[in-house]
């Protein structure tokens, strides 16, 4: 939705196609004017949502198709005439080792209609080149992020509303609760954390999946689960970092965290897990600390530190934010993405996709 909001006007016009459903940044896209049309997908495969994805790409014609994840990426490339003159971009978000073998093949013989594949980190594009994406078809642009705007709430009112005392220090976690964020790891060092720390320190799970009942009863029988609060999926996640002391990620595999993003650019400090897209973000004692992957007690250690000892937890924080403000900015991304446009769109997609 930034991208396509804020996309130079006089040099692009811009439609979005969503496959499945609208969502609520239809209207903020509407309010930009820019037209947003609804397939209506209703099974993993369905041929009469990629006939209307047809018509609709044969009727506009455009320069350039940019799809985004698994299922438009893969829609996106069977709805293109060979003889189409339009650029196909794909987008790939993450290290995506959770694929079947099924998705892995269906990527791999979408190549040749791939004009360019974008990831939003090296490590993703790394993964993508290992399964056969030529090279010179990848392309690295990272994620953008606005600077915080000030939260709505004050840190008295986000604690009231969670039950948590107002003099407590408050770690935090934003994400998918899913097995590849390893959330019970982070349980454990919280576990720990109590157990060696006189503090009042109470633990913020933000977000829903699968693993969320799993995940509370493990906070039941490891005992500290007075101290957890699961509080789902969040729209004032901004609120919630602003009254949050430290920001903890554990996952065993991203393709670049927004989570993590939002949190060094409000000036949070972090300990993250040593994961090559989380390695492109923090430097270890730099921008925050950098964890062996699964290693519970060095998290328990991070978290130590940042709450106890303010004077070396700040200018980590205060050098997160200025990595994201100076390299990270969605001025920056948008720049980058209008860059690849211009380049696609002066070449002949048939040549570039190689015609296979």
């Amino acid at each position: 939705m930034l991208l396509a909001s804020r996309l130079p006007r006089d040099e692009f016009s811009v439609e979005v196609v969503a496959l499945t459903r609208s969502g609520p940044y239809a209207d903020e896209l509407q309010r930009h004017g820019i037209p947003v049309t609804v397939i209506g997908k209703r099974w993993k495969f369905d041929p009469f949502a990629l006939r209307r994805l047809k018509q609709l790409l044969a009727d506009r014609s455009p320069d350039i198709l940019h799809t985004w994840l698994f299922a438009a990426n893969a829609y996106g490339r069977m709805a293109i005439e060979p003889s189409s003159r339009t650029a196909v971009i794909v987008s790939e978000r993450c290290v995506d080792s959770w694929k079947s073998g099924w998705q892995l093949w269906l990527d791999r013989k979408f190549i040749p209609q791939t004009t360019k594949m974008v990831g939003n980190s090296q490590a993703v594009a790394d993964f993508y080149a290992e399964l056969g994406m030529p090279r010179e078809r990848l392309t690295v642009i990272p994620n953008g992020i606005d600077a915080p705007s000030p939260p709505t709430r004050s840190r008295e009112q986000v604690l009231d509303e969670f039950r948590i005392p107002r003099d407590a220090q408050v770690i935090t976690f934003i994400g998918r609760l899913a097995p590849q964020k390893r959330v019970d790891d982070l349980l454990w060092a919280f576990a720990l954390l109590r157990n060696i720390n006189e503090r009042n320190v109470h633990f913020i799970i933000a977000g829903d999946g699968p693993s969320r009942a799993t995940l509370e009863i493990f906070s039941q029988k490891i005992g500290y689960h007075e101290w957890v609060r699961f509080v789902g999926h969040r729209t004032d996640t901004r609120d919630i970092l602003a009254a949050s002391d430290a920001f903890w990620l554990a996952s065993s595999f991203e393709g670049q965290s927004n989570s993590l993003m939002e949190a060094m650019s409000a000036g949070v400090p972090v300990a993250v897990s040593d994961i090559a897209p989380n390695r492109e973000l923090v430097t270890h004692l730099e921008t925050g600390f950098v964890v062996p992957l699964g290693d519970r007690p060095r998290f328990t250690h991070a978290a130590q530190r940042l709450l106890s000892e303010p004077d070396f937890a700040r200018p980590l924080a205060e050098n997160a934010r200025a990595r994201m403000t100076s390299d990270f900015s969605v001025e920056h991304m948008v720049s980058e993405y209008a860059k690849l446009y211009r380049e696609v769109a002066s070449q002949a997609p048939s040549a570039v996709r190689g015609n296979e």
